[in-house]
């Protein structure tokens, strides 16, 4: 979404002026094309040269320039751009560009632009209550223009509160998303990601190899292209993706709640979570000590089949499902789909190299209800996630049919 788009970057003249250098590396580093103007107010917090250095061209400061007005600058910018980010925008900038008044080349580049407009405020708390500043903010955005809130921290000025810049990492991601399609809007997303735990004791518990990697991929990609996402997941460390509703279980009974509990207003139910099959039949209360020198007998019982409970009961939802397997991959997968009542499922085979567990990519098959499959390469785990919701766009708009 950003590898050869070209960004504006408006950086205004507050501290966290700093902050969009780190910023302007990660658009780099995604493959972005970033020309950056900065406000004289900017100049007096980070020089244009960083700037100029880390992006490779020229940093644009002036609105009279006589090199760059040769072809007239500011249009020549905004016509140049497919996405505008401003950050920080102070309340000086976004007060201006409310009241419609153009006076400096940031300013002018942003009235003229036809690209989609980000803005970043970032300020005094006590400026950003202001009720003149939200009465600015509030008509960008009745005009269209796009607002990443401030986080609540410790600011410079000394004051604690709302008014923080955003980490520039989730600058980035509010960017993919305003470049990504919007073909998943008024979908609301299920999905589940990771293992399940079950305990033996305090201390012990019966798991699996998954990290979520793959359900978290999904999550986002979903959340990117318009849709509202809600993430069970089980214990992982991964962070939760920008804009995605996390609900964390543990156990596969925990999971079988927060699922049901959810399902009905979901659209699409995507079960990309790991959930144990078996749990012990009873949890100690106290650590299991050793006794002599000989095994140990765990008695197991059943956990609950949420798969096949959600293909029971759904009415308007599209179920999708997951098959890891290590033995006869479309034989497993092809029974699993039928059994539990899915509209498609995505299978590997979690030996292949390349496949497994914890890896960054996958090698998957899509089989359909039609009896279709399809094969997917060897994919980074997002790419795989893309194109999943590729093919679940196509079955919603009855493009892949799911019967």
């Amino acid at each position: 979404m950003l590898k050869d788009k070209t960004i504006l970057l408006g950086v205004s003249g507050g501290i966290a002026a700093y902050k969009a250098v780190e910023l302007l590396r990660l658009y780099v580093k995604a493959g972005a094309a970033v020309h950056v103007i900065m406000t004289k107010g900017a100049c007096e917090f980070v020089t244009p040269l960083t700037f100029q250095t880390l992006s490779g061209h020229p940093v644009h400061t002036e609105l009279f320039n006589l090199m760059q007005e040769m072809e007239i600058g500011h249009i020549a910018l905004a016509d140049r751009a497919d996405l505008v980010v401003v950050a920080p925008a102070t309340a000086n900038v976004i007060g201006k560009l409310a009241g419609g008044i153009a006076d400096d080349l940031l300013t002018t580049t942003l009235m003229a632009t036809k690209a989609p407009v980000l803005l970043v405020p970032a300020m005094n708390v006590n400026m950003y209550e202001n009720p003149i500043y939200r009465r600015n903010e509030q008509s960008l955005r009745d005009c269209g223009y796009h607002i990443l809130d401030p986080i609540c921290g410790f600011l410079a000025c000394g004051w604690e509160g709302k008014g923080k810049l955003p980490d520039p990492a989730v600058i980035v991601e509010e960017s993919r998303r305003l470049l990504a399609p919007q073909d998943f809007a008024g979908e609301s997303l299920l999905v589940t990601a990771g293992p399940t735990r079950e305990e033996l004791d305090p201390v012990r518990f019966l798991s699996n190899h998954s990290s979520g990697k793959m359900g978290y991929a999904i999550a986002r990609a979903a959340r990117l292209r318009g849709a509202q996402v809600v993430l069970v997941s089980g214990p992982t460390a991964l962070p939760v993706p920008c804009g995605v509703e996390r609900v964390d279980v543990v156990s596969a009974r925990d999971m079988e709640t927060a699922v049901l509990g959810r399902f009905a207003a979901a659209t699409v139910v995507i079960k990309a979570a790991a959930v144990a099959d078996y749990r012990p039949a009873e949890r100690a209360g106290e650590k299991i000590k050793k006794n002599g020198q000989g095994g140990m007998v765990l008695e197991l019982e059943q956990n609950p089949d949420i798969l096949r409970r959600l293909g029971e009961v759904k009415e308007r939802q599209l179920l999708v499902g997951f098959a890891a397997e290590t033995a006869d991959l479309l034989g497993n997968a092809r029974r699993k789909l039928e059994e539990k009542g899915l509209d498609l499922i995505v299978a590997n085979d979690v030996t292949m190299p390349g496949a497994g567990f914890d890896s960054d990519t996958n090698i998957v098959r899509l089989l359909y209800r039609d009896g279709r499959m399809e094969e997917l390469p060897q994919l980074d785990k997002d790419e795989v996630a893309w194109q999943l919701i590729d093919r679940i766009v196509a079955l919603r708009r009855g493009v892949i049919p799911s019967r």
